[in-house]
């Protein structure tokens, strides 16, 4: 929604080692690759940043985003916090954008509703995510998603002023 909303925004396309999932598409929603490439990839410095995620890896190709830069546009990219420093570490100006759920029962009654993960899953989810919300301190920008168009403006408002800047 926010790429509709905001001109000059491009969609970095992360990679991913884990299966695709139903009614996902290569490409679209990752690059969806075999432990080989990927650590081919990584052995050829091809990623901007990687981060293992519950057993599986996701990074995000230098080439992809260098391609989209030069083509004038900002880079989005939907990673977590281990990919938000490494970003920061390597691209300085790089504007992190933190998303947060209005509370814990709002998180775990969302990822339940998806009815993608066990119950086990749900509560390492639950861990994982109380760990990289310290990590969010350090973020340029927060948006609690509590209302969908609210947290829409919020995002939009923190991206406007480097768009404009230009």
């Amino acid at each position: 929604a926010l790429l509709a909303r905001v001109e000059g925004l491009s969609l970095s396309v992360s990679c991913t080692t884990r299966e695709r999932k139903p009614g996902e598409k290569d490409g679209v929603d990752y690059c969806f690759l075999d432990e080989d490439k990927f650590g081919n990839m990584l052995n050829s410095n091809e990623f901007l940043e990687t981060a293992s995620v519950y057993g599986c890896r996701y990074g995000t190709s230098r080439l992809a985003v260098e391609r989209i830069v030069s083509n004038g546009l900002d880079a989005v990219l939907e990673i977590d916090v281990q990919g938000g420093a490494s970003v920061k570490a390597a691209v300085p100006e790089a504007v992190r954008i933190g998303i947060l759920p209005p509370g814990w029962e709002t998180l775990r009654a969302r990822l339940t509703a998806r009815a993608r993960d066990s119950r086990q899953e749900i509560e390492r989810r639950l861990a994982a995510a109380r760990l990289e919300i310290r990590e969010l301190g350090n973020y340029d920008y927060l948006v609690v998603n509590d209302d969908r168009e609210t947290a829409l403006r919020q995002e939009e408002c923190s991206v406007r002023p480097r768009r404009l800047s230009r």
